[in-house]
Protein backbone atom coordinates (compact mmCIF):
# COMPACT_ATOMS: atom_id res chain seq x y z
CA UNK A 1 0.00 0.00 0.00
CA UNK A 2 1.05 3.57 -0.82
CA UNK A 3 0.52 5.78 1.86
CA UNK A 4 1.44 9.68 2.66
CA UNK A 5 1.78 10.79 6.65
CA UNK A 6 1.73 14.24 6.74
CA UNK A 7 3.27 15.94 10.21
CA UNK A 8 6.22 13.50 11.13
CA UNK A 9 5.06 14.36 15.60
CA UNK A 10 5.25 11.51 17.65
CA UNK A 11 2.38 9.89 16.15
CA UNK A 12 3.08 10.28 12.39
CA UNK A 13 6.81 9.35 12.82
CA UNK A 14 5.16 6.21 15.12
CA UNK A 15 2.73 5.44 11.96
CA UNK A 16 4.98 5.99 9.20
CA UNK A 17 7.88 3.89 11.14
CA UNK A 18 5.23 0.94 11.77
CA UNK A 19 3.85 0.84 8.48
CA UNK A 20 7.26 1.19 6.82
CA UNK A 21 8.44 -1.90 8.83
CA UNK A 22 5.52 -4.05 7.14
CA UNK A 23 7.24 -3.38 4.03
CA UNK A 24 3.88 -0.51 2.92
CA UNK A 25 5.77 2.03 0.77
CA UNK A 26 5.28 5.53 2.44
CA UNK A 27 5.92 9.13 2.69
CA UNK A 28 6.31 11.58 5.30
CA UNK A 29 5.92 15.10 4.91
CA UNK A 30 7.37 17.66 7.56
CA UNK A 31 8.06 21.57 7.17
CA UNK A 32 11.20 20.42 9.60
CA UNK A 33 13.69 17.72 8.61
CA UNK A 34 14.66 17.52 12.80
CA UNK A 35 11.42 15.69 12.75
CA UNK A 36 12.20 12.71 11.26
CA UNK A 37 14.32 11.74 14.04
CA UNK A 38 11.21 10.36 15.14
CA UNK A 39 11.78 7.90 12.54
CA UNK A 40 12.68 4.43 13.63
CA UNK A 41 15.76 2.60 11.91
CA UNK A 42 12.90 0.34 10.61
CA UNK A 43 11.79 3.11 8.43
CA UNK A 44 12.81 2.60 4.81
CA UNK A 45 10.39 5.42 3.15
CA UNK A 46 10.74 9.21 1.74
CA UNK A 47 10.83 11.89 3.93
CA UNK A 48 10.02 15.24 2.83
CA UNK A 49 10.32 18.78 3.59
CA UNK A 50 7.86 21.06 3.41
CA UNK A 51 4.45 22.03 3.58
CA UNK A 52 1.44 19.20 3.43
CA UNK A 53 -0.75 21.60 1.95
CA UNK A 54 1.86 22.80 -0.99
CA UNK A 55 0.84 20.89 -4.07
CA UNK A 56 3.95 20.82 -5.30
CA UNK A 57 4.82 19.16 -1.69
CA UNK A 58 2.25 16.71 -2.28
CA UNK A 59 2.94 15.78 -5.62
CA UNK A 60 6.56 15.26 -5.03
CA UNK A 61 5.42 12.78 -1.90
CA UNK A 62 3.71 10.94 -5.04
CA UNK A 63 -0.21 11.84 -4.23
CA UNK A 64 -1.57 10.80 -7.34
CA UNK A 65 -0.31 7.45 -6.72
CA UNK A 66 -1.77 7.15 -2.92
CA UNK A 67 -3.64 4.57 -1.69
CA UNK A 68 -4.09 6.43 1.57
CA UNK A 69 -2.92 9.70 3.27
CA UNK A 70 -3.09 10.21 7.35
CA UNK A 71 -2.73 14.02 8.22
CA UNK A 72 -1.80 13.99 11.10
CA UNK A 73 -0.20 17.21 11.88
CA UNK A 74 -0.92 19.53 15.30
CA UNK A 75 -3.22 21.94 13.55
CA UNK A 76 -6.64 20.52 13.23
CA UNK A 77 -7.45 22.99 10.67
CA UNK A 78 -4.35 22.09 8.06
CA UNK A 79 -5.17 18.52 8.67
CA UNK A 80 -8.50 19.38 7.21
CA UNK A 81 -7.00 21.02 4.69
CA UNK A 82 -4.80 18.15 3.71
CA UNK A 83 -7.38 15.78 3.43
CA UNK A 84 -9.98 18.11 1.52
CA UNK A 85 -6.97 18.77 -1.37
CA UNK A 86 -6.23 15.08 -1.49
CA UNK A 87 -9.61 14.06 -1.85
CA UNK A 88 -10.41 16.85 -4.20
CA UNK A 89 -7.79 18.28 -6.44
CA UNK A 90 -5.41 14.40 -6.15
CA UNK A 91 -9.32 12.64 -5.91
CA UNK A 92 -7.01 10.34 -3.44
CA UNK A 93 -9.68 7.83 -2.29
CA UNK A 94 -9.15 7.68 1.48
CA UNK A 95 -7.74 10.48 3.19
CA UNK A 96 -8.24 10.95 6.93
CA UNK A 97 -7.37 13.57 9.51
CA UNK A 98 -6.34 13.40 13.01
CA UNK A 99 -8.25 16.01 15.37
CA UNK A 100 -7.57 17.13 18.21
CA UNK A 101 -11.03 18.79 19.26
CA UNK A 102 -13.54 16.00 19.92
CA UNK A 103 -16.29 19.01 19.07
CA UNK A 104 -14.51 19.43 15.56
CA UNK A 105 -14.28 16.29 14.59
CA UNK A 106 -17.91 15.44 15.45
CA UNK A 107 -19.09 18.55 12.83
CA UNK A 108 -16.29 17.37 9.92
CA UNK A 109 -17.79 13.78 10.32
CA UNK A 110 -21.31 15.00 9.77
CA UNK A 111 -19.26 16.93 6.59
CA UNK A 112 -18.29 13.62 5.54
CA UNK A 113 -14.87 14.27 6.04
CA UNK A 114 -12.57 10.89 7.89
CA UNK A 115 -11.35 12.46 11.37
CA UNK A 116 -9.54 10.25 14.30
CA UNK A 117 -9.74 12.37 17.25
CA UNK A 118 -7.22 11.22 19.82
CA UNK A 119 -8.74 13.06 22.38
CA UNK A 120 -12.27 11.01 22.18
CA UNK A 121 -10.05 7.86 22.01
CA UNK A 122 -7.85 8.67 25.21
CA UNK A 123 -10.70 9.99 27.28
CA UNK A 124 -12.73 6.68 25.98
CA UNK A 125 -9.91 4.32 26.98
CA UNK A 126 -9.37 6.31 30.40
CA UNK A 127 -13.48 6.26 31.26
CA UNK A 128 -13.52 2.54 30.61
CA UNK A 129 -9.95 2.09 32.91
CA UNK A 130 -12.03 3.71 35.42
CA UNK A 131 -15.05 2.19 35.52
CA UNK A 132 -13.81 -1.44 34.02
CA UNK A 133 -13.60 -4.15 36.51
CA UNK A 134 -10.52 -5.04 38.51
Amino acid sequence: MRVIIVGCGRLGGAIATNLSSLGHDVAIVDMESNSFRRLGPEFTGRRIVGNGIDEDVLKKAEVVHADVVFASTQRDNTNIMVVQMCREKFHVNKAIARIAEPLRAKAYEELGIPVISQTAIIAEVVKEAILGEE
